[in-house]
């Protein structure tokens, strides 16, 4: 039996990795969760899974956790912070992590489980935009296995012939397809953009997903971010790398071959596959999900992505070209962006302007060391607050 940690357990990513788990209860044991500060849906959690240890990032909400879970009895061990979640991480029961906290903040937790030799299941895709070859190195130096979950980049690892990482011309490949939904607006003309609402931009027409995700998707900032992702992952440089958008969510990506074969993977658009295939991997195992009716799709359509209307997609190649710290500052710029626009401070089209700013503002360092990146994320976000303010 494996014993796995979910960090991010009570989002969708999390919610979903249990709800797997749980239909395999002979081959999985939650060991351990990690959370920010939804006491609730963590308490609701520990009843069900009685995980050994649960980490809250947030301390009062730790405490309150604790105060919750002794008074119910359980036999969980509560524990707060950053070194909180670094131990549900590395906890020596644990055999696979689930990295689902969302945002630069599940870096240190992940990169605690990659040098603790844990097999990693990567859906924080910030543990690679903002350090990719940092966290690529250490995969390496601890010889870890790295399984994507993003719905695109497990498709791709699918549809990859093995060992191909790294060395894709070797194997006969000519580029990565990755594909993206295009998100609400894909059809929205371009001064309506501006008047969008938080609500309409959460309002995702294939996906259940969090409202940062929802707005990146809606920006796709959210694929110029897997563009990054697939750089680090597979070992692709940026011009091998096509966005392709395809509004029905049923091929989740594809791999181009010299031969002129494509190889694409479908099914319906439930997160549930891609946990379910990363968690039996080399193996396959039931996952919940509804098989794909072909009959019912009835038909597919592609098209390329609006840059203009959507620039978010071109600045996030900007940034993997640039490398170094620029994905850092990239990914920084754009949580304080979402944020600020969440919170309707700013207006949808403001968001690529912030980003834009920032990066001008920003010469980027070789991304030699965590201090190093975490240094460019800290200054990236202040100088975003303050385009916040200009933009306002």
């Amino acid at each position: 039996m494996k014993g796995v940690a979910v960090l991010g357990s009570t989002g969708s990513i999390g919610r979903s990795t249990l709800d797997v788990i749980e239909r395999h209860p002979d081959r999985y044991r939650v060991v351990a969760l990690a959370a920010n500060r939804d006491v609730e849906g963590m308490l609701a959690q520990c009843r069900r899974h009685r995980p050994d240890l649960a980490a809250m990032a947030d301390t009062q909400s730790a405490e309150s956790l604790r105060e919750a879970v002794a008074a119910e009895g359980l036999p969980t061990k509560v524990v707060a912070g950053e070194e909180g979640l670094a131990r549900a991480a590395t906890h020596p029961e644990v055999d696979q992590v689930m990295a689902a906290i969302v945002g630069a903040a599940g870096l240190p937790p992940t990169l605690a489980a990659v040098r603790a030799g844990k097999r990693i299941l990567l859906a924080n895709k910030e543990s690679l935009v903002v350090s990719g070859a940092l966290f690529m190195e250490e995969v390496k130096k601890a010889g870890v296995e790295v399984l994507p979950i993003d719905s695109e980049h497990n498709a791709i690892f699918q549809c990859l012939p093995a060992g191909a990482r790294g060395a894709l011309a070797e194997h006969g490949i000519s580029r990565i397809l990755l594909t993206a939904s295009g998100g609400p607006f894909r059809t929205l003309a371009a001064d309506a953009l501006e008047k969008v609402t938080p609500e309409q931009a959460c309002a995702h027409p294939n996906w259940s997903m969090g409202r940062k995700i929802s707005v990146d998707s809606a920006t796709l900032m959210n694929k110029g971010l897997e563009v990054i992702e697939a750089h680090w992952l597979f070992g692709a440089m940026p011009e091998q790398i096509q966005v392709v958008v395809h509004p029905q969510s049923v091929i989740h990506s594809m791999v181009q071959y010299v031969d002129g074969s494509v190889l694409a993977q479908l099914g319906n658009p439930d997160m549930r596959t891609p946990i379910a295939h990363a968690l039996a991997w080399p193996e396959r195992m039931e996952s919940g999900v509804e098989p794909l009716d072909l009959f019912q799709v009835a038909r597919l359509d592609f098209e390329p992505p609006d840059m203009a209307r959507f620039p978010c997609l071109g600045l996030a190649f900007e940034a993997v070209n640039a490398g170094g710290t620029a994905p850092a500052v990239l990914n920084a710029a754009n949580e304080v962006a979402v944020e600020a626009f969440l919170q309707e401070r700013i207006g949808f089209t403001t968001i690529p302007r912030i980003i834009e700013q920032v990066l001008a503002r920003q010469n980027p360092q070789a991304a030699d060391s965590l201090e190093t990146l975490l240094e460019a994320d800290r200054h990236a976000r202040v100088l975003a607050w303050e385009a916040v303010e200009r933009n306002g």
